[in-house]
C-alpha cells in the first residue's frame, strides 16, 4: 500500500480523469468515422422484428447528423471500456496491499468480458424479443413509422446500461477483498436488491411490459447470487487463509526475539 496525501489524490485523480477523457475524445472520433456501420448493426434486430410491417424514418433535417452524433458517443464509451477499466483500476490500486492487488488484478480483465457480454445480452437476447412483442401487439394493418434518432439513442443507452449492469459479480467480489461485503451481508440486502433491480429494470427496457422488465430483472437477480457464490467461495477463503497467515506470522515474531 502507497501512502498518499489527500493532495496527491486529487491529483492523482485528476490525471486518470484527463486520460480517460483524451482516450473518449479518440474513441469517439473512431467511432464518428464508423457511424454508418453501427447504425446498421444496431437497426438489424428492429429490421428483422417489423419486417415489411413499418419503416425507420428522420423527419427533421438534423436528426440524421444527431443520431450519428449519439451513436459516436454510445459506441466511444463501450470501446473505450477497456482502458477507463484500467484507469480506474490504476487510481484504486495504490490504495491496496500487494495480496489484495494480486487477488484483485484479474477480476479487471474479467470485468472487460462482463461488459461485452451484457452488451451481447441486450442485442441477441432483449432486442429481438422486445421488438417482437411490440410489433405483434400492435394494430393490425398500420404500418409502424420509427423515429430513426429516437430509436438509435434509446437502443445505445440500453445496451451500454446492461453492459455496466453485467459487471455487478465483479463489483461485488472486489467489494469483498476490500472487506466492505460479507456473504451474510449481502444475504441481508437480498430483498431489498430485489425491488431496486425492478425499478431498474422497468427504466432500462424499452417498452413497459412486464416480460420485457422480467428478461432484465432475472438476470440481474442471478448475477447478484453469482456475487454472492463468488464472495461465499472465493473471497472468503482467501481472506481466511490470509488471516491465519497473519497470525502464524504475529507469533513467530516473539519467538524469535526471544
Amino acid at each position: 500500500m502507497k501512502e498518499m496525501t489527500f493532495m496527491e489524490h486529487l491529483e492523482e485523480l485528476r490525471t486518470r480523469i484527463i486520460r480517460v477523457l483524451i482516450i473518449l475524445v479518440v474513441s469517439f472520433g473512431i467511432c464518428y468515422y464508423f457511424s454508418t456501420d453501427i447504425q446498421e448493426f444496431l437497426l438489424a434486430p428492429l429490421r428483422a422484428a417489423i419486417g415489411t410491417q413499418g419503416k425507420v424514418v428522420f423527419t427533421g433535417l438534423l436528426d440524421k447528423v444527431l443520431a450519428e452524433l449519439q451513436i459516436a458517443f454510445w459506441s466511444c464509451v463501450a470501446l473505450a471500456s477497456p482502458f477507463w477499466f484500467r484507469e480506474a483500476w490504476l487510481f484504486i490500486k495504490p490504495g491496496l496491499y500487494e495480496s489484495e492487488v494480486r487477488a484483485i488484478r484479474p477480476f479487471i480483465f474479467v470485468g472487460f468480458l462482463l461488459f461485452i457480454a451484457g452488451v451481447a445480452f441486450g442485442y441477441y437476447v432483449i432486442f429481438p424479443f422486445t421488438f417482437k412483442t411490440l410489433i405483434s401487439s400492435g394494430v393490425q394493418n398500420v404500418e409502424a413509422m420509427l423515429n430513426l434518432q429516437d430509436y438509435l439513442l434509446l437502443s445505445s443507452k440500453v445496451l451500454v446500461f446492461l453492459g455496466i449492469l453485467f459487471q455487478m459479480p465483479n463489483v461485488i467480489i472486489i467489494l469483498g477483498f476490500m472487506g466492505l461485503v460479507t456473504k451474510y451481508s449481502l444475504r441481508n440486502m437480498r430483498r431489498y436488491l430485489a425491488v431496486a433491480f425492478a425499478v431498474a429494470a422497468a427504466v432500462i427496457t424499452p417498452t413497459p411490459d412486464i416480460l420485457s422488465m422480467m428478461c432484465v430483472w432475472i438476470p440481474m437477480m442471478i448475477l447478484y447470487e453469482i456475487g454472492i457464490i463468488a464472495v461465499a467461495w472465493i473471497v472468503h477463503p482467501y481472506l481466511h487463509r490470509k488471516y491465519m497467515s497473519d497470525e502464524t506470522t504475529s507469533e513467530s515474531e516473539p519467538e524469535e526475539e526471544a
